[in-house]
């Protein structure tokens, strides 16, 4: 069993729901980056995807966008991501998602990708731009690494098509709460209430929601309907504008364990 599923078997029995949080990896730098993980892990978050950068986000919002040009610029590639999660195993076992695209893992190599993750300790896989007909080039190197492949679902996301999605995930399963791009736009709560009902009767996976949510009332409310709760551009944001600050973890933790309360 993976360190997601214990994870969310974990929370299931003390009627808790998830908190994952998103970080872009490198933004500011790798160094912080690392800091960041483990004082958030330490305020409450549940599970992280680490954003590979790109440079060219195309389902991420103007938040995460510049956050992966920062990214890029301050030197994260994946090779040094791989390697500062295989520095934070040392000292933490909190479940991690690589979320990005396929052109960096292309390039790196499907294959040797996945036994590198594997090795630096990586629990599950995210590529946006990877659908399913696609998926089983890089997903039969990830399922013998034993590494979660996790799949997005939206809103305008057919029938016959979320069933097949389903059907192939392992890990959880990432509802889009809204139309569109990253953090732009408010869920509304009823819609993603009866969006995972139906989800509920076609998977046993967890269910996370994600896509803009930004406050611990946003995230306690999705928590009802929801096994767990992803924010990223909300974080992102609070680093970009706290950069310089001496209290950026400080600052970062303390919303991660209001958004945790809220989920407990």
């Amino acid at each position: 069993m993976s360190r997601i599923s214990e994870k969310f078997m974990a929370l299931r029995e003390k009627k808790e729901k998830a908190l994952i949080v998103y970080l872009t990896a490198g933004d500011p730098s790798l160094a912080i980056t690392k800091e960041l993980i483990l004082a958030l892990e330490n305020a409450g978050a549940d599970i992280l995807e680490i954003g590979v950068p790109f440079s060219d986000p195309t389902a991420d919002g103007p938040v995460i966008q510049a956050a992966a040009q920062r990214a890029l610029k301050s030197g994260a590639t994946l090779t040094a991501i791989l390697e500062m999660i295989k520095e934070v195993r040392r000292v933490s076992q909190i479940p991690i998602v690589l979320f990005g695209y396929y052109n960096p893992i292309f390039v790196y190599g499907g294959e040797k990708f996945a036994h590198h993750a594997a090795r630096a300790g990586v629990d599950g896989v995210l590529v946006v731009d990877l659908p399913p007909e696609e998926a089983p080039e890089l997903q039969e190197f990830t399922d013998a690494s034993g590494i979660d492949f996790i799949f997005l679902i939206a809103p305008t996301t057919g029938a016959r098509r979320t069933r097949q999605i389903a059907a192939g995930a392992t890990g959880f399963l990432y509802y889009i709460s809204i139309t569109g791009i990253t953090g732009t736009a408010a869920p509304k709560i009823a819609d993603i209430e009866t969006a995972v009902s139906k989800l509920r009767k076609i998977t046993k996976l967890p269910v996370a929601v994600g896509f803009g949510i930004t406050t611990p009332e946003q995230a306690g409310q999705i928590g009802k309907t929801a096994d767990g709760v992803i924010v990223g551009s909300a974080v992102v944001r609070l680093i970009d504008e706290n950069r310089n600050s001496p209290d950026l973890i400080k600052i970062v933790a303390d919303f991660t364990g209001a958004l945790k309360k809220e989920l407990q």
